[in-house]
Formats: C-alpha cells, sequence, structure tokens
C-alpha cells in the first residue's frame, strides 16, 4: 500500500532528539491512512480534511499513488493537482502547517557544518538548505517539502535535530550556491538560471555593495549570480569564447559565436572589478594583481555537461580585459562527416592514417577546427590494435581508447619534453597538439622514421605553406621529403541555418520572439540562430599529398607558390573548390566563403 508523502516538523525540546511527523494524509486523530484499493470514500473524505485548503478535489487525491512522479517529486504533483503556483502553495502549506514561510531566508555564519557535512549534490536533488544553527538545532530550508524520510537522514548526517523552514526553489538555490561557494571559494557547478536580460543585470548591479576588500566582492552573492548567468547563457548561444571589454565609458561582454563576436551585454562600467575579481577566485588567480598579465583555469557542471574554462587577463587603460575560452568535454564523438569533409577526401585521409609511419600535418590558423580533424581522423584509427598516445595544451576532447597527455610548462611538461616520454611507452600513433618549436619538429621526424605514424597541427595560411615553415625552423630538406606523408589544410565557414534558410526570420508564428526588418516591417526572429541566419560551422578542406615532384621541389628548398603549383598539377583540389561545392549544396553562402577564404 502507498501512503501520501507527509512533512517533518522539528521539536527541538523534545527530549529524544527525534523528529515529529504529520503526515499531510493523515486524519483528524493523527493515524496514517493507507491508500489504494482498500480506501474507501471516508477515509478520503478525512485526508481532504486534514489537508485543508490544500486538499485536490476528492477524485484527484484518489488517484494520487498512481500519478507519474508522485513518489518522486509528491509536493509538484500536488501543485499540479490545485493549479496553483509555488509560491501560494508553499503559503498555504505554512498556514496549514505552522511552519514558517520565507520567501528571501537569509544565510547566517553558523550553518556552516552543514555544508560541511551534507554533500552538495544531495543538497541540490532535494532543495535543501542550511540556514543557521541554534542552541544545537539547525534549521534548514526547503521547497520539497513532502520528503521525510530525507529530513531523517539529515538529522542522522548532521547528528542533531532539524527544523524545517519553507522557501521557494530561486531562495534555495542561491543559499546553496553561496554556501558551498563559502566553504571552497570555487564553482564546481553551474545551476540553470534566469534568462540574462539588461534587466537581469540591472538588478544584480543595484545588489552589489562597494568594497574595498577584493575577495568580500567576489563573494557577494549578486555577483555569483551574475558571473554564473553570463557563463549559461555564454554556453546556451554556443559560444566558444567570453570578452570581458572595459572601455572609457562602459563594459561590453561579447561571445564569439560561429567565429564571430558579437556584442552581447553591456553592464555598468562600475561591475568589471566585481566580475574580475569573481572570475579570478573561480580560476585561482590573485585577485589583488591589478598590473600584469595572468592566466588561469576552472571547470564548471551544468547538468552532465563538464565545460573546461581556460582564462586570459590583461591590464588595459581602461580596466582589465578578460578573455575565456570554453570547451565543452563532454564531445566525444566526433568523425569526418560531422566536421564537413567530403566522402573523397574521407577516403584519402583514411588511406594516410592506415600507414604504420610518417607524417600527416593539419594546418590553420588559431580556431579553425585543425584539433576537431585530428580526433576525427582517430575516430578511423584502430584502437584496439594500435597503441594511440596524444600531447596536448589543453586537451579538448576526450576519446576511449586513447591515452592523453596535458601540457604544463610549469611542472616541466611541454610538448618536447612530453613527446620524448611517449616515445618510452611502446606508441603506434602519436598525437602532437602543435608544433611550435625546432625541437618538437625534430622529435616528431624522429619518431616518424622510428616507426611512428605522427599527426599533428601547423600554423600556416595553406599545404604547401606548410613544408616552407618546416624548413624555416630548421628541418633539414631531406628529413621532410622522407617523413611527411600529406597536408591537410582547413578553415571554418558558418553554416547557414536549417530553419531560417540563413533568413534570421521565419514566419509568422504564435509565440515567436519578433525583430524589425531592413524595410521596417515585423518579422519573427528565428530562435535557433538568434537572426544572424547562421548555426554552426563546417569546414572547407584541401589535402596535399607529397608527391615524387613536390619532394624533387623540397630538395630544392622551392617556395611555397612552386610546391602549390605542383600539389595543383597533381590532383589537389584547393579549399575554394571545396567551398565551391559546399555553396552549390546550399550549406553557406558566398559572402560567408569570400569572407574566409578571401
Amino acid at each position: 500500500m502507498a501512503k501520501l508523502p507527509g512533512i517533518m516538523r522539528k521539536d527541538p525540546k523534545a527530549p529524544s532528539g527525534k523528529a515529529e511527523v504529520l503526515v499531510a494524509a493523515a486524519p483528524p486523530d493523527g493515524g496514517e491512512v493507507e491508500t489504494g484499493l482498500a480506501a474507501n470514500r471516508q477515509d478520503w473524505e478525512r485526508v481532504s480534511t486534514a489537508l485543508g485548503d490544500l486538499a485536490p478535489r476528492s477524485e484527484q487525491l484518489r488517484s494520487f499513488p498512481g500519478v507519474p512522479g508522485s513518489d518522486s517529486e509528491p509536493w509538484d504533483v500536488l501543485l499540479s493537482m490545485l493549479a496553483t503556483d509555488e509560491h501560494t502553495g508553499l503559503g498555504m502549506l505554512a498556514k496549514r502547517t505552522g511552519l514558517p514561510f520565507v520567501s528571501e531566508p537569509r544565510l547566517a555564519e553558523s550553518a556552516a557544518k552543514f555544508y560541511e557535512v551534507i554533500p552538495a549534490s544531495l543538497a541540490r536533488e532535494h532543495m535543501l538548505a542550511g540556514v543557521s544553527i541554534d542552541g544545537g538545532v539547525v534549521t534548514v530550508a526547503t521547497a520539497h517539502p513532502l520528503q521525510p524520510p530525507v529530513y531523517s537522514m539529515l538529522e542522522d548526517k548532521l547528528d542533531m535535530p532539524v527544523r524545517l523552514m519553507l522557501a521557494p526553489r530561486g531562495a534555495i538555490t542561491n543559499l546553496i550556491n553561496r554556501g558551498y561557494e563559502q566553504r571552497q571559494d570555487l564553482v564546481t557547478e553551474i545551476v540553470e538560471e534566469l534568462p540574462l536580460d539588461q534587466r537581469a543585470i540591472e538588478t544584480a548591479a543595484g545588489s552589489i555593495k562597494d568594497s574595498n576588500d577584493l575577495l568580500q566582492l567576489a563573494r557577494q552573492t549578486p555577483v555569483i549570480r551574475l558571473v554564473n548567468m553570463i557563463l549559461f547563457e555564454a554556453l546556451r548561444r554556443r559560444a566558444s569564447d567570453i570578452h570581458v571589454h572595459p572601455m572609457e565609458n562602459k563594459l561590453v561582454i561579447r561571445f564569439r559565436i560561429d567565429g564571430m563576436l558579437v556584442d552581447t551585454f553591456s553592464p555598468p562600467l562600475a561591475l568589471a572589478p566585481a566580475i574580475s575579481s569573481r572570475l579570478k577566485v573561480m580560476t585561482e588567480l590573485d585577485i589583488a594583481n591589478r598590473h600584469s598579465p595572468q592566466d588561469g583555469h576552472t571547470s564548471v557542471r551544468i547538468g552532465a555537461r563538464k565545460i573546461d574554462i581556460r582564462m586570459s587577463v590583461i591590464p588595459t587603460v581602461y580596466g582589465e580585459r578578460i578573455v575565456l575560452r570554453l570547451l565543452d568535454q563532454s564531445q566525444t564523438k566526433l568523425s569526418l562527416d560531422q566536421v564537413g569533409m567530403s566522402k573523397a577526401m574521407q577516403k584519402v585521409l583514411v588511406e594516410l592514417i592506415e600507414r604504420p609511419n610518417g607524417i600527416i600535418l593539419v594546418t590553420g590558423p588559431t580556431g579553425s577546427g585543425k584539433t576537431t580533424s585530428l580526433y576525427g581522423a582517430l575516430g578511423n584509427v584502430d584502437r584496439t590494435s594500435r597503441n594511440v598516445m596524444t600531447i596536448e595544451d589543453p586537451v579538448e576532447y576526450h576519446m576511449d581508447g586513447i591515452s592523453q597527455t596535458q601540457v604544463n610548462v610549469k611542472r616541466g611538461v611541454t610538448f618536447a619534453a612530453g613527446l620524448r616520454s611517449l616515445l618510452r611507452q611502446d606508441p603506434d600513433v602519436i598525437l602532437v597538439g602543435e608544433i611550435r618549436d625546432q625541437e618538437t619538429a625534430q622529435l616528431a621526424v624522429q619518431a616518424s622514421l622510428t616507426g611512428h605514424l605522427v599527426l599533428a597541427t601547423l600554423h600556416t595560411n595553406d599545404s604547401p605553406s606548410a613544408i616552407s615553415r618546416l624548413l624555416d625552423i630548421g628541418i633539414e630538406p631531406y628529413l621532410v621529403t622522407s617523413t611527411l606523408l600529406a597536408v591537410l589544410a582547413q578553415r571554418l565557414v558558418r553554416r547557414v541555418c536549417p530553419d531560417c534558410a540563413g533568413k534570421g526570420v521565419l514566419a509568422s508564428m504564435p509565440g515567436a520572439a519578433v525583430v524589425m526588418t531592413s524595410e521596417g516591417s515585423e518579422q519573427n526572429r528565428c530562435e535557433r540562430c538568434f537572426g544572424s541566419g547562421f548555426y554552426g560551422r563546417i569546414g572547407v578542406f584541401e589535402i596535399m599529398r607529397v608527391s615524387e615532384e613536390i619532394r624533387r621541389l623540397t630538395v630544392t628548398r622551392a617556395d611555397a607558390v612552386q610546391l602549390a603549383d605542383a600539389a595543383r598539377a597533381a590532383g589537389m583540389r584547393s579549399m575554394w573548390d571545396d567551398g565551391r561545392d559546399k555553396l552549390a549544396l546550399g550549406l553557406t553562402t558566398e559572402v560567408e566563403l569570400t569572407r574566409v577564404l578571401g
């Protein structure tokens, strides 16, 4: 038989120290009423009397045990049956039970033990927050009142009686964030916040108090909430970077979305020190150092997604300029199809990575998707029979079956040092995040000569220029011709939004956001692409296999122009050719191709 869940009240003066359970579905004499087939109409009338104004209609009450979620989220089910909002429901429950209902409870320092003993995950799951501890009794605010077993568990963990206080979810979330924040000074999880808009920024700005203590400023709840909202909004919009740019008369927050910087918000300039201090606390930087560049990193969670944040701070004449790079660690399913590589080019690349030794380079500017393409290629490597190892800065993606090493210059783990260590691990395939110097390049060449397949990235404009770059950093021509198998060059162009076909607006529909077109008429903004007309990016590629003619030219130290002519004569299709193919398929636009490829 199921029981309608109850609530728990604590009598702090009770000698036993145990909780007094008031079952919400109890009749006036205090006996528990079991529900199910044996329950009769008279029983449910007594239950309705016990619930008072909280009682749904009798037929709804009888069906309660069978409603989905009645076991895990009974309070939400009850509110749904009552067709009432959370504040009204909590107020009715407070009136019926005598429990205090506080819309904005204040966190006392005495509640520290709660946040030391109770795991954050448990507090968030059951919407519980410690408010204070007074006279050996802990006051706990909750937004899910119908969970007596949880309160008993709290008593056991805290070894003291519990006094309940009712509060709405938003207030509980704030208490949880603040309580665990004060305990560890670091953000380990971001909960979903309200949508970030100018009104939310102004509200937060009005709540932030001036302070000469930077650490105290960084710990203020409105600052924490504002920074959390900015991070959440950036991830909601698929931003790869966040720029916090102080100017002479204003502060601008920009998101880089699909490779383009977009001005998103403009908080009051007075918020700049608070935002800077908060981000420095998160990334474990020196908040008192405001006159020299700093770099830091941290990780946050949004649901099941783990986001790695890399932060760079530099001082400017108007304040500290901050750039955050956001890396989604949950992206593990990468393929060459996803990056937009044609089947014909995929066939060539797969043939190359099946070779037992040699070097394959991927070139392009920063942010052109080189690492993504390399991991897409690694997806085609048989990782059960081949030992695959990587050295990266940072490790952007996680893939099963490979060993990944993070560069850590402070601890002496550079690309060169890491690669040297990897060679002692009996690898078959080595991925080098970037060839930056002569030492790393020489080690990559030696690895390929001794029977390893090396995949690496290099910063050049096109495929032929990679050979010239290797020669410039000190690799002998005969070593290049002996080891280099092919060079893949790529760029990323924005993909036309599939919902609005690149127009940025949709046909009229109820509830859609309205924007003004250039002609002055109102149309509904496409919410998928936020009116930009583009959603996501797709790669344009060229792959240059090292032919005998290219080897001959390399030995003579021919320039990139001669190498490019030889590659095209051997059948290489340029990035422009690949881009035109994607243009014909309607995947991008000619303006976008011209912007990216020049």
